[in-house]
């Protein structure tokens, strides 16, 4: 059995513990018994092997046979190595495109996805809605492999996000009149913070305070992009150019 679980609570000695959601996908789903080994990790960039010693009622309780059983780098080591730490800060497009868009991001290593409020937007960030995101990178890391959680954060205004910029970050804005990404991304910093407006896109007065706060226009290519296809479009040429620095 390779089915990845998230670990919600770390091992003490030597044990684990799933509950909830994981638990009955364990039982239910994939009818663990015991004995079955599985991989676990944290979202915290630690996975371990364990094998499953005691199906409970609502719970499975594991021993740890081997571990750290391999992890991606996290974002302390990703920082170290010269990968950026890329937040992005979308208006959220409706329905499964947000689903769609929260997996793209976590298989491509967004550290952030910070959603917006906007003069144009579609969808509201719900305490719900966020809860059924976070819930998303689960199953994206899951799928994917990843081992650290890619963080949905409360939703903030433009002006918030614009604001909140530390002076060594740097932000990116999409934005069909900017400059070529792959040439703008060359520079390689440490992190980078990407604004991506909504379906109809940023007004005249979002986009001039972006630029009035040091966002720098990208643009991705020939054409007007939809929200999650330009959120994910921006993190793959981010992770293509970090990359290409490293090879």
């Amino acid at each position: 059995m390779s089915e990845r679980f998230f670990l919600e609570t770390p091992p003490a000695d030597g044990r684990a513990v799933l509950a909830g959601d994981e638990a009955r996908h364990l039982m239910r789903v994939m009818r663990a018994s015991v004995g079955d080994t599985v991989e676990l990790f944290d979202g915290r960039g630690h996975a371990w092997t364990a094998e499953v010693c005691l199906l409970g009622r609502g719970q499975v309780e594991l021993q740890l046979v081997e571990g750290p059983a391999g992890s991606d780098p996290g974002e302390a080591a990703q920082h170290s190595a010269g990968r950026p730490l890329l937040t992005v800060a979308a208006a959220l497009p409706k329905g499964d495109r947000q689903k769609w868009m929260v997996e793209k991001l976590t298989e491509l290593g967004a550290a952030r996805l910070l959603p917006l409020s906007t003069a144009r937007s579609v969808a509201e960030a719900t305490p719900s809605a966020v809860g059924r995101l976070r819930r998303q990178v689960i199953e994206a890391c899951k799928q994917c492999g990843r081992n650290t959680l890619m963080e949905i954060a409360e939703p903030v205004s433009l002006a918030a996000a614009c604001g909140d910029r530390p002076p060594t970050t740097l932000g990116l804005l999409a934005d069909p009149a900017g400059l070529p990404a792959s040439g703008v991304l060359t520079a390689q910093p440490a992190c980078m913070l990407a604004l991506i407006g909504p379906e109809g896109g940023f007004t005249d007065a979002e986009r001039q305070h972006a630029l009035d706060a040091g966002f720098t226009p990208v643009r991705l290519g020939p054409h007007i992009l939809r929200v999650e296809t330009a959120a994910v479009a921006l993190a793959a040429a981010v992770h293509a150019a970090a990359a290409s620095a490293v090879a």
